[in-house]
């Protein structure tokens, strides 16, 4: 077989593992093969990851690259050392619609894209007219993917309504959820699969200017936007409705508030991203008072799907009230993180256990939906995710996080971490918001050192409603959900802490000590060199009182004999 091209993942995951070297020295090596820079293919744990098509068609994946001569020559004589086969129970559960091109075209090149029936989507929409266009997105059962779950098509259908001088489209690309990277992903692998979507959406609205609003920690992202929509320009595609529409990128300063749609229209304007009351909603009175109407990445993402095959087809995928597929970004403590693309319905159990590879034994619950999100336990795996499942549950699907957390964490230092990231991000206009998150963060604060007392568990379940029920904008609506979560869940865990004093999970700081077990230890003096404080005498015992348990020793141990241990008074 002879190699026809190649293909290197040079989105940010593979370059943060050294694809671009592997890139460069392909280029220097292939010769007369082509050498394709193309985007994320997903499987996050295996980068670098080149793809080698062969004359007849086939496609043999290499993982874990090195650029040395060695894992070069390797992948251009077909070898068979690193070869990477997709696990079969991924391709069991895993529907590629959104991301079907990213990782197999130039992100850069939009004859690639066209050549891989980029643009067909426009094209069709264009033969018909903008209110059979919205009809279509109707008829799709498209949901907003950015976390509120609007249908997509009956928000299409209050900006065609208006008449107006201007109409503002924008797409929310501030994607700011910990541990959340799906619209990157998309923007820096199919940009212009999200182009296409906004010009669809103009088409069918009427939409007279559109912006990106796109977060500045996304550099390669930003990049192949611009390269796209000049692209786009010369090609005289984003003429429509007989009007040259302007494509705008506004670069976001990292607000996490400014995903709220009146906050991030605020921003785009100017102003302090802040949110405001609504009525009027965007639609009505948005960017510049203009009728203004916000979509994520990931719904524009899906429109193009949606023209080419008809609503009606796209309806067939997913649940009574949540259609299509939904992309999600794995992580925490499971063995293939990466992002992954199932239809709606899909049970956690076959997305954490049979895509993403967790070991059961050892898998505690999801966090999903981001740090607004809600943790769900293992026991309640077997629920399909959409939006009204999860939503009984306490939680949200949000734009798409999933971090797996195991057995060996504690969920209230969880709820902890993720209400110190929400209370700070508070824009700070409504009292609800800017107090309650403080001081729910404050008593959890003092739950995890140990200073906890029981009436604080009642105090935070009722602020956490007062919160939900009173703030102004979703940030303020959803932080208290960790915390009532895993009071809901895990309430055991928050009585070990305030009525015994322990950390089952020994990752409390406050109420843990560390030891060495004599019987592992093979006396290197790694951690008596790596300790910062000299806690560590030469008879290999820890001063708890001098220990900061900031875990270097524990990092560097060779043989895992240190540990983690209630203190004497707690046991």
């Amino acid at each position: 077989m002879k190699i026809k091209f190649l293909r290197v993942g040079v989105a940010s995951c593979g370059i943060a593992a050294g694809a671009d070297k592997v890139f460069e020295k392909l280029c220097e090596k292939a010769g007369d093969i082509p050498v394709i820079g193309v985007g994320c293919l997903g499987h996050c744990y295996a980068e670098p990851l080149v793809e080698a098509v062969t004359e007849d068609g086939s496609s043999i994946l290499f993982r874990d690259v090195k650029g040395t001569d060695e894992a070069i020559d390797n992948i251009l004589s077909l070898g068979e050392k690193d070869r990477f086969e997709i696990p079969e129970k991924r391709k069991k559960h895993e529907l590629v619609k959104v991301l079907a091109l990213a990782g197999k075209v130039n992100p850069t090149d939009i004859s690639d894209y066209i050549a891989n029936g980029g643009y067909e989507g426009l094209k069709k929409a264009l033969t018909l007219s903008p209110e059979e266009v919205v009809n279509q997105v109707k008829i799709s059962g498209l949901r907003g993917r950015g976390g509120g779950g609007f249908p997509t098509g009956t928000k299409w259908s209050f900006l065609a309504a208006k008449q107006a001088e201007e109409k503002i489209l924008i797409c929310n690309a501030d994607e700011g959820d910990p541990g959340a990277f799906m619209d990157r992903s998309l923007m820096e692998s199919v940009p212009h699969q999200l182009l296409e979507g906004m010009l669809i959406a103009a088409y069918a609205t009427g939409a007279t200017k559109l912006f990106i609003y796109c977060r500045a920690e996304y550099p390669m992202a930003i990049k192949h936007l611009r390269i796209a929509i000049e692209q786009i320009y010369a090609a005289k595609l984003n003429i429509v409705n007989g009007r040259s529409l302007e494509i705008i990128i506004k670069e976001g300063a990292g607000a996490f508030v400014c995903g709220e749609e009146t906050a991030l229209i605020a921003s785009l304007e100017g102003k302090r991203g802040t949110p405001r009351f609504r009525p009027p909603f965007p639609t009505d009175s948005g960017y510049k008072t203009f009728p203004t109407m916000i979509n994520n990445v990931e719904t524009f993402g899906n429109v193009p799907v949606i023209l080419r095959e008809g609503g009606e087809e796209f309806a067939k995928t997913g649940t009574e009230s949540s259609k299509g597929t939904k992309l999600f970004a794995l992580a925490g403590d499971l063995k293939n993180p990466g992002l992954v693309e199932v239809p709606m319905g899909k049970t956690l159990n076959e997305i954490v256990f049979e895509i993403g590879g967790a070991d059961k034994d050892n898998v505690k619950a999801v966090q999903i939906g981001g740090p607004s999100g809600g943790c769900i336990p293992v026991e309640l795996f077997d629920t399909p995710v959409d939006y009204d499942s999860l939503k009984a549950l306490g939680a949200i699907i949000g734009s798409g996080g999933l971090i797996v957390i195991g057995k060996d964490r504690c969920m209230v230092e969880t709820a902890r971490y993720f209400l110190d990231f929400t209370h700070r991000e508070s824009c700070g206009k409504c009292t609800f918001c800017r107090v309650g998150t403080m001081r729910m963060f404050e008593t959890l604060e003092r739950i995890v050192a140990g200073k906890g007392k029981e009436s604080d568990l009642e105090m935070l379940e009722d602020l956490g409603k007062k919160i939900k029920a009173g703030a102004l904008c979703g940030l303020g609506q959803t932080a208290p959900n960790p915390v009532l979560a895993t009071l809901r869940y895990f309430r055991n865990e928050y009585e070990d802490h305030v009525i015994r004093h322990r950390c089952t999970a020994h990752q409390c700081n406050e109420l843990v000590k560390l030891e060495i077990d004599s019987s592992k230890c093979i006396k290197c003096k790694l951690c008596i060199k790596t300790c910062p404080v000299d806690a560590i005498d030469g008879n290999f015992n820890i001063d708890a009182e001098k220990c900061t348990r900031c875990n270097s020793c524990f990092d560097v141990c060779p043989k895992n004999a240190i540990f983690r241990t209630d203190l004497e008074e707690n046991k």
